[in-house]
């Protein structure tokens, strides 16, 4: 992956997540859950906290803060993304990144982020979360996919005897 592949997969999930992001301010009223499926509604939702609502009660009204603390994250990951060798490493902290810059540009915005979609198990709902929130997962998984030894398949002895 060429840093030009990885700039542009870095600004493309910043450009997803942000038109996903505006379409939920504009079509959904906060706390009324649109169906879309059984177990899936659109809801829309702000998060002042870190991943999953974590964290909300102390950096509740600390968007500068969030924003800070997310931004030296992505800055790390983002040399650590120039730096990868392997291509799904890199992948992975491009995605990193992107999800963060999205979540960091919410924060300056308006103060928190904004989450839309909503999961649900008869009365339990996964935390609402976002695009980036996916692709900072995914690309998390895709970091540790990457650091996975590669077991090659030997062959038998065979003796030729």
């Amino acid at each position: 992956m060429t840093r030009a592949m990885l700039i542009s997969l870095i600004a493309a999930t910043v450009m997803v997540d942000q038109l996903t992001k505006a379409t939920a301010l504009s079509l959904l009223s906060q706390g009324t859950a649109v169906p879309v499926f059984p177990g899936f509604n659109f809801t829309l939702g702000f998060n002042e906290g870190a991943s999953f609502g974590m964290m909300g009660g102390v950096m509740a009204g600390k968007p500068l803060l969030m924003a800070a603390l997310t931004g030296a994250l992505a800055l790390t990951f983002a040399v650590m993304a120039f730096q990868a060798r392997n291509a799904l490493e890199r992948a992975g902290f491009a995605l990193v990144v992107g999800g963060a810059i999205g979540n960091i540009i919410d924060r300056l915005r308006q103060g928190a982020v904004t989450d839309f979609l909503d999961f649900y198990w008869r009365n339990w709902h996964w935390p609402t979360f976002n695009i980036a929130d996916i692709a900072i997962t995914l690309g998390a998984v895709l970091i540790l996919a990457a650091s996975l030894p590669l077991r090659r398949r030997k062959e038998p002895f065979l003796d030729q005897s």
